[in-house]
């Protein structure tokens, strides 16, 4: 009995060492490095071009920074201004909702409230920023995590890139961000459409914003500093 015992406990210790060894780590991410010439420093290595190969790691947090439906006229640029679609595992956190925009090429910026009010440079860094709310940096850190590795989208990549050009400025690890890039231009297997009925009904289309993973910041609640 006690020989039963002691081979069916060596089995399941084999079992377990067996399990454990073969769990296969993701391997490690590239280090961040802007595309030559890119205006937004959108990714050499990890962009809408390699996003798939990325996705669904632990080591990573998703954020998609375009709002829901944005007041910039970005349709003058060829772009959307509505968000459409997003990609799977991706949380929508507006950059606009999070800081003072830069000059954008596009009339009818974001205005209204916002985490932090930051004052950029002509080169598009950051000269100071100031917290709006008392409780700016904690929903800071909690949407953004300094313990990984952070990939950034929105429309085009310009939210994307002031949304890392602010947490370098706050004290995140550059080496943990990364602009991903223009989700305008993805069309990989993970697409999330945010649209019912692609054609309008009565002259409007049907969004199901319900589907995204959206971080609502309710200012009326928060206190101004």
């Amino acid at each position: 009995m006690k020989r039963m015992l002691g081979l069916c406990l060596a089995c399941v210790m084999a079992l377990c060492l067996f399990g454990c060894a073969g769990e296969a780590k993701p391997a490690p991410l590239p280090k961040p490095e802007a595309m030559q010439g890119d205006q937004f420093g959108v990714d050499k290595n990890i962009n809408m071009t390699t996003i798939d190969q990325y996705l669904g790691r632990d080591d990573v947090a998703y954020r998609d920074m375009r709002m829901l439906f944005d007041p910039a006229q970005y349709g003058d640029i060829g772009g959307e201004a509505d968000l459409t679609r997003t990609i799977r595992g991706f949380k929508v956190v507006p950059f606009p909702y999070i800081g003072t925009l830069q000059s954008l090429p596009v009339a009818g910026a974001y205005t209204g409230d916002k985490l932090f009010d930051i004052v950029w440079t002509a080169s598009g860094e950051v000269e100071s920023v100031t917290p709006v709310y008392e409780e700016s940096m904690t929903i800071l850190e909690e949407l953004f995590p300094k313990d990984k590795a952070i990939f950034l989208m929105c429309g085009g990549g310009g939210y994307a890139g002031m949304m890392r050009t602010l947490l370098i400025e706050l004290g995140w690890n550059e080496a943990l961000l990364y602009n991903i890039g223009a989700n305008w231009t993805y069309d990989g297997e993970n697409k999330l459409e945010l649209i019912v009925y692609p054609e309008a009904v009565d002259g409007n289309k049907l969004y199901a914003m319900w589907r995204a993973d959206y971080a609502f910041i309710p200012f009326d609640k928060l206190n101004k500093r």
